[in-house]
C-alpha cells in the first residue's frame, strides 16, 4: 500500500537557504521570545477548548471551516490543507465532528460531486465563545508580540 503524501507545502523558499545575515543577540532574544509567546498562547488556546468540551484540533477545524478566506465553501481537501493533515486524516476527522454534532456535510448544488463543509449551530456557539476569549487574549499579549516583532539588531 502506497503511504500518503502529505499536502504540498506553499511555495516558499527554503527557509534555511533564506538566511541573509548573521543573527545578532537581540535577533535571538527576539526570536526566543516571539517563540515563547506562541507556545504561550497555544497552551491557552488548549486549555480553552477543553474547557468548552472540544478537543484543540476539533477546534482549529471549526475555525478553519468558519474562517476560511473568503467565507466560501469549504470541502475536505481545503480543510486539509488550512490544518497541514492528510486527506484520510481530515476525513477522520470530520467523521468525528460530524458524530458529535458540530458538522455536517452537503452537496455542492453547483458539483454534486462536491462535498462542502458545514457548522451546526451547537459548532457556531462553541466557535463564538472560544473566539471571543481568544481575542481577548491576542489583545493581551499583542503589546508584547509589538514589542518582538520591532526589534531589530544594529
Amino acid at each position: 500500500m502506497a503511504a500518503m503524501k502529505r499536502p504540498p507545502k506553499s511555495p516558499a523558499k527554503s527557509p534555511i537557504k533564506a538566511r541573509k545575515r548573521v543573527p545578532s543577540q537581540v535577533d535571538y532574544e527576539a526570536l526566543s521570545q516571539f517563540r515563547y509567546l506562541i507556545r504561550r498562547f497555544l497552551e491557552f488556546s488548549q486549555d480553552a477548548a477543553k474547557a468548552e468540551g472540544l478537543t484543540p484540533r476539533q477546534h482549529q477545524a471549526l475555525l478553519a471551516i468558519r474562517g476560511y478566506p473568503g467565507g466560501g465553501p469549504v470541502t475536505i481537501g481545503d480543510l486539509a490543507e488550512r490544518l497541514r493533515l492528510r486527506h484520510h486524516t481530515t476525513v477522520e476527522l470530520v467523521d468525528r465532528l460530524a458524530e458529535a454534532g458540530l458538522v455536517e456535510r452537503v452537496l455542492d448544488p453547483a458539483d454534486q460531486r462536491r462535498v462542502l463543509l458545514k457548522l451546526t449551530r451547537l459548532a457556531a456557539d462553541h466557535l463564538a465563545e472560544l473566539s471571543a476569549v481568544h481575542l481577548d487574549e491576542l489583545s493581551r499579549i499583542e503589546p508584547l508580540l509589538k514589542q518582538v516583532l520591532s526589534r531589530r539588531s544594529e
